[in-house]
């Protein structure tokens, strides 16, 4: 069995330059906007491991950032930068992350569709 080892930022930025085209118009506007340089971000609850997560977009209270055990990108909450509130497994493109988030500006409401973290087996 291989051991997971977190993702390097080389191998994250081929992966947002792999889908990041998928992006057009005001989608990528919006991108353009929020995209950072990818920084490891404080998780608590599963970051630990692998010294943080990669956050690669913030927007208001919002982060996009990649969650490196699932790999996939996910949208959270924060309240102090540099901490993700809300540790997400959906295994999320960029480009259907930056959908979302920008669905949600445009619309309003709650982000639909988040996979929360491992549940322990009800006996």
């Amino acid at each position: 069995m291989k051991k997971w080892t977190p993702i390097s930022e080389i191998e994250l930025l081929e992966e947002i330059l792999n889908k990041e085209t998928e992006l057009s118009g005001e989608l990528w506007n919006f991108w353009e906007l929020i995209r950072i340089e990818p920084q490891k971000w404080h998780e608590p609850e599963f970051g630990n491991e692998g010294n943080g997560f990669w956050v690669v977009a913030i927007c208001g209270r919002k982060v996009i950032w990649y969650n490196d055990i699932e790999e996939g990108f996910n949208i959270s909450n924060y309240n102090k930068f540099g901490e993700i509130e809300g540790y997400y497994c959906n295994q999320d493109e960029i480009s259907w992350a930056v959908i979302r988030l920008y669905d949600l500006i445009k619309f309003g409401g709650e982000i639909i569709g988040q996979a929360g973290p491992p549940q322990p087996l009800k006996t």
